[in-house]
């Protein structure tokens, strides 16, 4: 009742922040406000909704989609991190310099060119001039920020969350109307349960109403070998008590796939891209050493990005800290058509193409 009156409240500011938004995307229509485009293939990925849609994966999935075939860069805005302007990744940089994602896409491809900028219309041609031979660009957390009109634009949105049932911030999640959803090309419904069938995809996709244009993709998220956070060597969880680290906003499922792998769990929750303080790490240190003995710590790579920021000191505990990465698959029998319609934009957006000997 009380969070039902809360909510009554801020529906007059739900009004004004969807007036504002609605405005700003009119003049975007219009082309009052314009677009820059690129000579090369730009995708943007993104969702309507704050937080937790499983946007990282699926950037992850067309990262490894298309490394052997061309050269990819990704640019995110580098949320939370504490430097300005465009940024790009090189041996030296770390958690701080571009924010947990980013550094999230360097560690595990370092192949890549991984970049930063609050604003991507100026921050590709700063990428571009560093980096000459990018062929694609992928651009992460990207659906609101239409300075850059991108050749191919794909809207992610949780089945749990689904956008067509959410309300405008801040008496719902959305950055913008449902209305928003027509500027997709793809669509995707992310962390559905892997045995999803026809009947409810279909009932989904009926409320979504796709445009002629549009395609809808179903996704799950599919939890990879666990490895050690020193050594990345892989490892296996089962039968042991587990500490779990996550400064992530939707540690749900991670907690309810560890729960039925492990002997017993404990949740150690903080907000999502949280850097972790010297009292944190007071706390996880007290909590792994008060557990039952033999006991793990267990975090997201995400948040392993951020805990390699203090490498001295979780290495003076000797416990034994593991990550645990997460891979989307699409459903349905749908990831050849999935692929193929993004193989297909970039072979009708580009002239170059690599071999896998020439991207080594």
């Amino acid at each position: 009742m009380i969070k039902q009156l809360f909510r009554f409240l801020l529906y007059p500011f739900t009004i004004l922040y969807g007036s504002v938004v609605w405005l700003r995307n009119r003049l975007y229509d219009s082309g009052f406000m314009s677009s820059v485009e690129f000579d090369i293939p730009v995708i943007a990925v993104g969702n309507l909704s704050v937080g937790g849609t499983g946007k990282t994966p699926h950037v992850e999935y067309l990262i490894r989609l298309l490394q052997y075939h061309y050269r990819v860069a990704t640019m995110s805005r580098g949320y939370k991190r504490r430097t300005q302007g465009f940024v790009l990744a090189d041996a030296a940089t770390n958690a701080y310099h571009i924010g947990d994602e980013p550094m999230q896409y360097h560690l595990k491809f370092p192949g890549l060119a991984v970049s930063v900028a609050e604003e991507r219309m100026t921050g590709i041609p700063y990428l571009l001039q560093r980096r000459p031979e990018v062929e694609v660009v992928l651009l992460d957390d990207a659906y609101q920020h239409r300075s850059v009109k991108a050749g191919m634009n794909i809207l992610i949105t949780d089945f749990s969350r689904l956008f067509y049932k959410d309300f405008i911030l801040p008496y719902g999640s959305l950055r913008e109307g449902r209305g928003a959803y027509k500027r997709a090309d793809i669509i995707i419904v992310s962390k559905c349960p892997a045995d999803i069938n026809e009947v409810k995809a279909s009932e989904i996709r009926g409320k979504i109403n796709p445009l002629p244009h549009q395609s809808v993709f179903f996704s799950t998220i599919q939890y990879a070998q666990p490895y050690n956070f020193f050594t990345n060597e892989q490892v296996t969880i089962g039968q042991k008590h587990v500490v779990i680290i996550s400064g992530i906003a939707r540690p749900e499922p991670m907690l309810n796939y560890v729960e039925q792998q492990a002997k017993s769990v404990h949740l150690l929750s903080y907000p999502d891209h949280h850097f972790f303080t010297a009292r944190d790490l007071e706390e996880m240190k007290a909590t792994i050493q008060n557990a039952v003995e033999g006991s793990i710590l267990l975090t997201t790579e995400k948040d392993a990005t951020r805990l390699h920021l203090h490498l001295d000191v979780i290495k003076s505990w000797n416990v034994p800290i593991f990550v645990l990465p997460i891979e989307v698959a699409i459903l349905l029998g749908a990831q050849e058509h999935f692929d193929g319609l993004v193989n297909n934009f970039i072979e009708q957006n580009t002239t170059t193409n690599y071999n896998e000997e020439e991207l080594d």
